[in-house]
C-alpha cells in the first residue's frame, strides 16, 4: 500500500513553463486525502517558493526543499542540515576563480543571496526558484552557515565545473543535476538521506513509497522508493535506476500516474 508520494518539481511535476495543472491537482489532492496518502515535493527550490506555487494547498505538504537540505511542514522547519560557513565561503571562492560567467546562489536560513552585478535575465531565473532573495557586493558578507550553494550556468558547463571542485568531494555533497545546474550541500545530505529521515518520522517504508524524478540529483530518491518512476524526459541514468517509466512532465505525468496507482488502492476509511 502506498502511504507516501515524493516528487521532484522542475522537469518532473512542473511543466516546461514552471507551472502545473491546478484543476487536475485538486482532483489528485482529493484522491490522496481519501486514500490517506502524504504528498511531499522534493526539490532544489526554496521551501517558501514551493509554498508560493501551491498557495492554500501548501499547508498539507511535507516540503523537502532547498535541495532536500530542509523539511518544512505547516509553516515549521522540522529538519535541516547546514554547510559550515567557512567551508561554504571556500567553495564559493573557488567557484569565482573557475568562472565569473555562471551565477552563484548562496542560500542561508534567511534566504538566497546573489551578487548585485548579475545580469537581469539571471536574476529572473533565480527568482523562479527562490521567494526570498537579497543581493550583496561580495559573498564574504555572509556570516551564517549555508543551507546550500547552487550554480546556474547558461553556458552549460556544470559537469566540467563539478570536476574542478573535486577537493571538496569528501567534505560536501556536490551534484550536477544537469548541464546548467550544480547543487552543493552538507556532506552526505541529498534527496535520499532526507527522504530516509522523513520516512522515519512518518513511519513509512520504501515499500510504501512512490517517487518521481528526471535528473541526476534524483538517483538517490529512486533508491528510497519501491514505486520509483522516471518521467519520459528524464536522463537515461535515471530511467535505468527507476523501476518504472511514465509520461513526460508536459503530459501531467506525476498526477496522472498517481490517479492510476491510487485508484487501485483501498480508501483509508475502508481499511
Amino acid at each position: 500500500m502506498i502511504k507516501l508520494i515524493l516528487t521532484d518539481m522542475d522537469g518532473t511535476f512542473l511543466n516546461n513553463s514552471g507551472d502545473f495543472n491546478r484543476k487536475l491537482y485538486s482532483d489528485v489532492k482529493k484522491l490522496m486525502t481519501e486514500k490517506g496518502v502524504i504528498f511531499a515535493p522534493v526539490t532544489g527550490k526554496q521551501c517558501e517558493r514551493v509554498e508560493e506555487l501551491f498557495g492554500d494547498d501548501a499547508d498539507d505538504l511535507w516540503i523537502l526543499g532547498d535541495s532536500a537540505t530542509r523539511i518544512k511542514h505547516n509553516g515549521e522547519f522540522i529538519y535541516e542540515s547546514l554547510l559550515n560557513n567557512k567551508l561554504g565561503l571556500e567553495i564559493i571562492q573557488l567557484l569565482e576563480e573557475i568562472s565569473l560567467d555562471h551565477t552563484i546562489i548562496a542560500c542561508t536560513g534567511s534566504g538566497a543571496v546573489i551578487k548585485d552585478n548579475i545580469p537581469q535575465v539571471e536574476a529572473a531565473i533565480v527568482r523562479r526558484s527562490y521567494a526570498r532573495v537579497r543581493q550583496v557586493s561580495d559573498f564574504s558578507e555572509i556570516t551564517d552557515d549555508f543551507v546550500k550553494i547552487t550554480i546556474h550556468d547558461p553556458l552549460l558547463r556544470c559537469f566540467e565545473t563539478r570536476g574542478k571542485l573535486s577537493r571538496f568531494f569528501e567534505s560536501a555533497y556536490i551534484v550536477a543535476s544537469e548541464a546548467a545546474w550544480i547543487d552543493i550541500a552538507n556532506v552526505n545530505v541529498h534527496k535520499g538521506t532526507t527522504v530516509e529521515h522523513l520516512q522515519s518520522l512518518l513511519n513509512v517504508t520504501p515499500e510504501e513509497t512512490m517517487a518521481f524524478g528526471d535528473g541526476y540529483n534524483d538517483l538517490e530518491l529512486m533508491a528510497r522508493s519501491t514505486y520509483s518512476f522516471a518521467v519520459r524526459n528524464a536522463v537515461q541514468e535515471l530511467k535505468d535506476a527507476a523501476n518504472f517509466i511514465t509520461r513526460s512532465n508536459e503530459e501531467d505525468a506525476v498526477m496522472k500516474t498517481i490517479i492510476q496507482m491510487l485508484s487501485l488502492q483501498e480508501s483509508r476509511n475502508s481499511i
